[in-house]
């Protein structure tokens, strides 16, 4: 029998975190998908990782800008990260809600 190779980024699909809320409750949090989507970004596949959770990318942008602004200080740094943020939390909000209508909480 041939051995199957298998890669991290397989091993760490089989072993995601399970979303507490969704445990409890029943359906997914404003949250779940994400873990999915940052293993998705990291294989490269950008349309299923926005597919997935569509604020994987912005969010990413914004933790990576907030530490080289940290680094490196940029004059209106804080202020975009502000905006960033408030686009992030905005993008969350309308694709929960996206899925609160279709159904595709569960």
């Amino acid at each position: 029998m041939a051995q199957q190779q298998h890669s991290f980024f397989d091993w760490v699909e089989r072993h995601l975190l399970t979303c507490p809320f969704k445990a409890h409750f029943g359906f997914d949090c404003p949250g779940c998908g994400l873990q999915r989507s940052i293993l998705a970004l990291l294989r490269g596949d950008l349309i299923h990782s926005f597919k997935l959770y569509p604020a994987t990318i912005p969010l990413v942008f914004v933790i990576l800008f907030t530490i080289v602004h940290l680094k490196v200080d940029f004059k209106f740094g804080a202020q975009l990260i502000k905006i960033t943020f408030a686009g992030v939390a905005v993008i969350i909000l309308i694709s929960y809600i996206y899925k609160i209508y279709n159904h595709q909480l569960i």
